[in-house]
């Protein structure tokens, strides 16, 4: 992967320059700390807190104003669990999907130039669990049990899924200067046949949402001879709606088949992604083979080793951009967060306005249940809400069936208002003064 090494010494320059770029939030070191107001219920109005990137920035605001809402209308029972100052400061994430033998494993491999503690490759499905492999001071595999109460890994929300899917999760430790700017994360293979997936200890589509949510980019492998998308592999890209932005495909392996053969397989391949990816763009596909043997120039000939070639260095830009907008990516995300925590606050109370105050309350919880896609488009009507920011009904119903309406809380517009203010005056304000302070 020509570009890569020349990539790790521009980022080691930079740093040693006095500028970081490890989480893509940091900026000059050197400079002063500019001082942030925030608002305060107290007679004082502004609290000033020191802050020297946008990161520190979206903590403050997210414990200030966007965490009470959440708490307030149980969002993070519905949503993702509430953000600690790890998920801020976490490094950029990259996760590798496909069914088994496409090649997840040695894709990481051929990145980093050598094998990761508790890697295993063959033909057969030997990638039984999650594994985050990521920088640290020496080469070494962490049980997931460990790695979820560790305070200062963004995993602690995996706790979640239960002993039986950290049992299926581990952390690989190394020292590698690519791990310095980017975590991988491998996945078990997807099998076909719905025995796979009954007999899986955890919820393998929820832990794959959830992951889904932390990285800035999902990479799913495909093998020429291993196009047929299965049920669980289907549900598995469903589970990823909402994050199609993060979406790039690799047919991986193309150099087993002649160029004739490719293009019969590309065509299949995306007549099979549109049965799925209900997008009307067309997804990118990259086309290469991403391990450490030479392309086989016998079978594709020149001009097969040099669509390659050009493929690769494509997805090597791509991931060599990923630390250079992680500070973008996560303001896109904490945004999504905030307006997602809004309709949901304007759908429970909505719901719990409905309710009757004395008799029939299980009658009307059935119906306001059964109804969801009514509710849904009332509380769009009446708030003026684009319809692509609800959540998924048959999601909502399952989380919803739970509890019981009547325990909710009634609107508060002033949670609401704080919400809107951070959105519409203290973000773009953060983003303004913290680029012209170092500008």
């Amino acid at each position: 992967m020509e570009g890569l090494d020349a990539l790790l010494a521009e980022s080691k320059g930079a740093t040693m320059n006095g500028n970081s770029y490890s989480n893509g939030s940091t900026q000059s070191l050197s400079m002063p700390p500019m001082m942030y107001s925030t608002k305060s219920k107290k007679k004082n109005p502004t609290s000033l807190v020191p802050v020297t990137s946008v990161t520190d920035g979206l903590k403050i605001l997210y414990n200030e104003k966007l965490k009470p809402l959440e708490t307030a209308y149980r969002f993070n029972d519905f949503g993702s669990p509430v953000l600690t100052n790890s998920d801020f400061d976490a490094k950029p994430m990259v996760m590798l999907l496909g069914q088994y033998s496409t090649g997840k494993t040695t894709f990481i491999k051929h990145l980093l130039k050598c094998s990761y503690p508790g890697a295993h490759i063959g033909p057969e499905p030997t990638t039984d669990r999650f594994i985050v492999v990521m920088s640290g001071p020496d080469g070494r595999s962490i049980p997931g049990n460990t790695i979820a109460v560790h305070a200062d890994m963004p995993f602690t929300g995996l706790t979640t899924f239960g002993g039986s899917f950290l049992s299926k999760f581990e952390c690989s430790q190394m020292p590698h200067p690519l791990l310095e700017h980017i975590t991988f994360v491998d996945t078990p293979g997807v099998l076909s046949g719905e025995k796979q997936r009954t007999q899986r200890s955890y919820d393998f589509t929820g832990v794959i949402s959830w992951f889904a949510a932390k990285c800035d980019m999902i990479l799913l492998l495909f093998d020429p001879h291993k196009l047929d998308i299965s049920d669980e592999f289907k549900r598995v890209i469903s589970s990823l709606r909402g994050h199609d932005d993060k979406i790039r495909v690799v047919l991986n392996k193309a150099d087993q088949v002649d160029t004739q053969q490719l293009m019969r397989v590309y065509g299949a391949l995306m007549w099979s992604l549109g049965k799925v990816l209900n997008t009307p763009e067309v997804a990118r596909v990259y086309i290469g083979s991403f391990n450490d043997k030479p392309v086989n120039e016998a079978v594709l000939g020149p001009i097969g080793k040099d669509l390659f070639e050009k493929e690769q260095d494509d997805l090597l830009v791509d991931l060599m951009d990923i630390p250079k907008k992680a500070c973008d990516r996560r303001i896109n995300e904490f945004v999504k967060r905030a307006r997602a925590a809004k309709i949901h606050a304007y759908i429970i109370s909505h719901l719990k306005r409905e309710m009757p105050s004395f008799m029939g309350k299980s009658k009307t919880q059935k119906r306001l249940m059964d109804n969801l896609e009514d509710v849904f488009a009332k509380v769009q009507r009446e708030h003026h809400l684009p319809a692509g920011d609800f959540p998924s009904v048959e999601n909502f119903r399952e989380v919803l069936s739970r509890y019981n309406i009547e325990e909710f809380e009634k609107l508060k517009p002033k949670m609401i208002q704080a919400v809107d203010d951070m959105l519409g005056h203290d973000i773009p304000q953060l983003l303004k003064n913290i680029r012209n302070l170092y500008d």
